[in-house]
């Protein structure tokens, strides 16, 4: 979607959207959308649209009215109420979010965000922005039967009367638009169209003229490394396996970096041990933690954060054939500790370990933080609502945590304990890939911390339940969220830039 900015609203404008504050209409309004907007019960809650139609200057105009909900910030239905960490930022997104929902195949083809008068600073501006942009994406390429009326329309929206400053808010916010609308793209897209090799191919195109640099390390070189446990994991596919490293390094020369490791599964039948076939197909997105990664660096790289951090993305296809790994196997991990492989579907882990192993080598990273979608566990555990939290290092976890509640991108802190440990100890290597099956997710992150070096900060973030939704959200449609990219964004904010 495209977002200009104009002096004055463009002749022959159709379509008018302003931003109301919860119990507050915008001035000047037609006697009639006032009482149309009461008849209609709308009171600015956040995310609540009404519109009608008015005679101006002998034309006939729509005007649209979204509510941003309490100026305070304490409507948008955080548990406790009251106002908390980034629920105004949320309730103008949800403005922002409800305009593009509702006219975003309504045949309108263009909208005037009309900020006039509306009491928004250049950041509250853009985060309405951000709302329509990132609910306005959608994957439409192969769709080629759309219906008129389900196709999108809305292709242009036109800011007028914004505040002084909300160019350069704008041009920011829209950076990490841009790698959320990425990480969407190689989640939503078919495993015969993004595999490790073609998910490297379109990241090196998407970072051309960045400054980042892009590291892959072939298969060669991984078992040149020892990588032995994500190796395993490719075996039974004609996909042959890559790591790819993003570095940016846009802090002090010679920092250290902050380390973003992601899953990248990029399909999962479950190999020997294998899936049932309903619902297989959603195993194309078994690689949302490193698309999350991917799409984190672009937005931080694009916007050039400064801060030093690189990002490390394991990709393997996890395929069933006679070369494939077995139930029983034991690996060697980079690391040199062994792994007896007890289920091949338990290969997000064994992807891990030897990229979370290399990375500390390789960067020697101030704190590590891996995301994946790693177990159903989790999504038993904690829904489709929040992503599970787990970390050696306290202030790690609650600088991430504070990050989620600022951006949405929501996260709940689970255990780790030496009980759990003791459930993935091996009577034959030094540990097996599964434990029993109480405490799935908890065992999957204590397998984790195995690979941790002593004294690295370290959190693991569970996404199996957040990287993709059955039903549309309030900043997403139905499919891929690109849920982590603003975390890690917003992480980076907190820690290094504020």
């Amino acid at each position: 979607m495209n977002i200009d900015f104009s002096q004055t609203i463009p002749a022959g404008t159709k379509l008018v959207a302003l931003i109301a504050n919860k119990g507050a209409m915008p001035a000047g309004l037609e006697t009639s959308l006032v009482e149309g907007a009461k008849t209609a019960r709308f009171k600015g809650n956040a995310g609540q649209v009404f519109d009608g139609f008015v005679e101006r200057s002998g034309e006939i105009l729509r005007v649209a009215i979204a509510g941003a909900g309490d100026p305070a910030g304490g409507d948008n239905g955080n548990n406790g109420g009251g106002a908390k960490a980034g629920d105004r930022r949320t309730n103008l997104e949800k403005a922002g979010a409800a305009l593009t929902a509702k006219f975003l195949t309504s045949g309108e083809t263009s909208m005037v965000l009309d900020l006039t008068d509306s009491g928004l600073g250049a950041k509250d501006a853009a985060s309405v922005l951000l709302g329509v942009r990132l609910r306005g994406w959608r994957h439409d390429e192969y769709r080629t039967k759309l219906k008129e009326d389900q196709k999108i329309s809305l292709k242009t929206v036109t800011v007028v009367g914004a505040p002084e400053g909300t160019d350069a808010a704008w041009a920011d916010a829209a950076a990490v638009a841009a790698g959320v609308e990425f990480t969407r793209h190689l989640v939503a897209e078919p495993a015969n169209k993004v595999f490790p090799v073609s998910f490297v191919e379109k990241c090196q195109k998407m970072f051309e003229g960045t400054g980042a640099e892009l590291i892959v390390l072939d298969d060669d070189k991984m078992a040149e490394l020892g990588m032995g446990s994500l190796l395993g994991v490719g075996l039974g596919s004609e996909q042959p396996s890559r790591i790819l490293a993003i570095r940016w390094n846009g802090g002090d020369a010679g920092a250290k970096p902050m380390c973003f490791v992601g899953k990248g599964v990029t399909f999962d039948t479950g190999g020997i041990s294998l899936k049932p076939g309903p619902g297989m197909e959603d195993m194309k997105w078994d690689m949302g933690g490193a698309g999350a990664v991917a799409g984190a660096m672009l937005a931080l790289a694009t916007r050039k954060a400064k801060a030093n951090v690189v990002g490390v993305m394991g990709l393997v296809e996890n395929m069933p054939d006679g070369k494939a790994q077995r139930p029983g196997d034991v690996v060697t991990s980079m690391s040199g500790q062994t792994i007896e492989v007890i289920n091949t579907d338990a290969e997000g882990r064994l992807v891990l370990c030897d990229a979370l192993h290399w990375a500390q080598q390789e960067f020697s990273p101030l704190a590590i933080v891996d995301f994946a979608t790693l177990t159903g566990a989790i999504i038993i555990s904690l829904g489709n609502e929040y992503a599970g939290l787990f970390s050696n290092d306290d202030d790690l976890a609650a600088k991430l945590d504070a990050a989620g509640k600022t951006t949405g991108d929501k996260l709940w802190r689970m255990p780790l304990a030496p009980a759990y440990d003791k459930l993935i100890d091996s009577p034959i290597a030094d540990m097996k890939n599964v434990g029993p099956r109480g405490a799935g997710s908890i065992t999957a992150a204590q397998f984790l911390q195995r690979f941790i070096a002593k004294g690295t900060p370290w959190a693991h973030c569970d996404i199996a339940g957040m990287a993709w939704s059955d039903k549309a959200g309030t900043t997403w449609d139905k499919g891929a969220t690109g849920f982590g990219v603003r975390l890690m964004d917003q992480y980076i904010r907190d820690t290094f830039e504020a």
